[in-house]
């Protein structure tokens, strides 16, 4: 005999699955991603139902063959005494005997269940099966240990990416966060918030740079050629950098390549005209007139001005790192830096320095005094590749280093994709709690699928038919795996998206006659 409201019952078990054989009267109701709650005699068990069969089905005879769920346990509750009120834990200590009644989860239960943690947390949308609670994610848990945003183009991942970040700022307000943004998306959707950096308002000089990524900007890509103009440009950078800190009247102290220090590029011309003139072989000359030509190409390619323009030198770095770290914030703790803008050929190396350069201010600021830090990375498969022949691999060093050693220094990492499969598996899965939205492709369900830091595969299996907006999120910075829907953004505080609508610009007629000459001409002048 089946209970009131009973499902179903427990006939099978293995680990933290649970194999229910449903009451036919009910089994239609029930659905993916339905709570359940299972009697253990000494516990409460709560489980989503991850998969549902009909076997031995006879449409013709509907009384024929069993109607059976898959249901993935989550946690429990030891509070029998007081059931009305009682306090869910993560784990199952005690897993449900064969013949247990299985009931769906009561709008109390699941009140209970997806309360508000006693930690602090921000609310980011409403629950999939009740609107009327909560999805709240614990702030310490989600920035400390990382996270990722997935979805295909058009799931709502940017609108999800502000709602994230503007619930995390509206309760912390001095924040830290620095945002690349690709597509010039996300200015307009934080609005005071925020500090817009576009290409021509970002200062990051030349000297900044580490020498793998000078080498990548100043040398010829082919070999045997960039060795050698490698080579030759060391030499002139590690000299220009000695003589200018003893001219400044700094302390050398360690200098090497790599150190962050200033120099002047009009020297490294100056060694290296030198040193080419001290050659008795006109063809040894080579290498030397490529690096000057293309330190010459640089300084006069407005699209480089921010790294290369201005004659004059000065050390400004701590000015370039408190703007882009927003420190203090002033008011607007996230900086919104535009790549959309910076030209193709080195867009790695500016994503690059950015990121090693958070990572190095947080490694060598005094422990206990630092600010933490979020880096959010749109496109992130553009920058660390599964495929490690694609890419630039300074890259994906900086972000590989902050993902695995971001926590020990308080450096933070958000990595949005619509390509899961296509990003570094090493680094996805430094990745402790997972917001994953609508994917159509296998291959990237399969990869998510085992990048997933807990056995979520029922809630997974929605992924192709969840709606714009909605996610399911696992991972440390939820108190249990939950499917929702992000909030609803504002007109004005929604990501720009730069999707051309055709109907409407092919309705109309087309640009007038200065259109054509005028694009041309911001094009020739590097004006967007």
């Amino acid at each position: 005999m089946t209970q009131a409201g009973q499902w179903g019952y427990v006939t099978a078990t293995a680990g933290a699955t649970v194999t229910a054989t449903l009451v036919p009267a009910t089994a239609s109701g029930v659905r993916l991603g339905d709570m359940v709650r299972i009697a253990t005699g000494i516990s409460l068990c709560f489980g989503l139902v991850g998969r549902l069969w009909w076997e031995g089905a006879d449409p013709e005879r509907p009384e024929v063959g069993r109607r059976l769920a898959e249901v993935v346990l989550l946690g429990e509750t030891l509070d029998l005494d007081r059931p009305q009120d009682f306090s869910f834990q993560r784990g199952v200590s005690v897993s449900p005997s064969l013949g247990s009644p299985v009931h769906g989860a009561t709008s109390r239960d699941l009140a209970l269940i997806y309360a508000k943690p006693s930690a602090p947390s921000v609310a980011v949308g409403s629950l999939h099966q009740d609107p009327g609670i909560e999805a709240r994610v614990l702030v310490d848990e989600l920035l400390g240990k990382h996270f990722a945003i997935l979805g295909t183009t058009g799931s709502g991942k940017s609108c999800a990416v502000a709602v994230v970040l503007g619930a995390v700022l509206a309760r912390c307000r001095h924040g830290h966060i620095v945002l690349l943004d690709p597509h010039d998306e996300y200015a307009a959707a934080f609005g005071d918030m925020a500090l817009p950096v576009p290409p021509d308002d970002l200062h990051l000089p030349y000297w900044l740079l580490d020498f793998e990524e000078m080498t990548h900007v100043l040398c010829s890509s082919g070999q045997p050629y960039r060795e050698v103009e490698a080579n030759i440009l060391k030499e002139a950078v590690l000299a220009a950098k000695h003589e200018f800190i003893a001219t400044s009247g700094g302390q050398d102290y360690n200098l090497t390549i790599d150190t962050p220090a200033p120099f002047r590029l009009l020297r490294v011309v100056e060694i290296l005209k030198t040193g080419m003139g001290r050659l008795d072989k006109p063809e040894s000359s080579i290498p030397y007139l490529r690096l000057l030509a293309r330190i010459d190409s640089l300084r006069k390619d407005r699209r480089f001005g921010f790294m290369f323009g201005g004659l004059g030198v000065e050390d400004c770095m701590a000015e370039v790192m408190a703007r882009l770290l927003r420190l203090p914030p002033g008011g607007k703790p996230l900086t919104v830096i535009s790549l959309a803008g910076v030209p193709s050929e080195i867009v790695d190396v500016v994503v690059s320095v950015l990121c090693r350069l958070v990572f190095d201010f947080a490694l060598w600021t005094r422990r206990g005094q630092g600010a933490p830090v979020l880096l959010v990375c749109e496109e992130a498969h553009r920058y660390v590749p599964r495929d490690r022949t694609l890419g630039f691999e300074p890259t994906r060093k900086a972000v590989a280093r902050i993902a695995k050693e971001g926590r020990k220094y308080g450096v933070s990492l958000g990595l949005v994709t619509q390509r899961p499969s296509e990003i570094s598996e090493s680094i996805l899965s430094q990745m402790n709690t997972l917001f994953s939205m609508r994917m159509s492709n296998e291959a990237d369900q399969r990869f998510v699928t085992m990048a997933m830091p807990e056995n979520a595969a029922g809630l997974l299996s929605v992924l192709p038919s969840l709606r714009a907006r909605e996610a399911v999120v696992v991972g440390e910075g939820v108190s249990v795996p939950m499917r929702f829907a992000f909030a609803t953004l504002a007109d004005g505080a929604r990501p720009k998206s730069d999707t051309a609508k055709f109907s409407t610009a092919w309705g109309q007629e087309a640009a007038g006659d200065d259109f054509v000459p005028e694009t041309i001409n911001r094009w020739r002048r590097q004006i967007r």
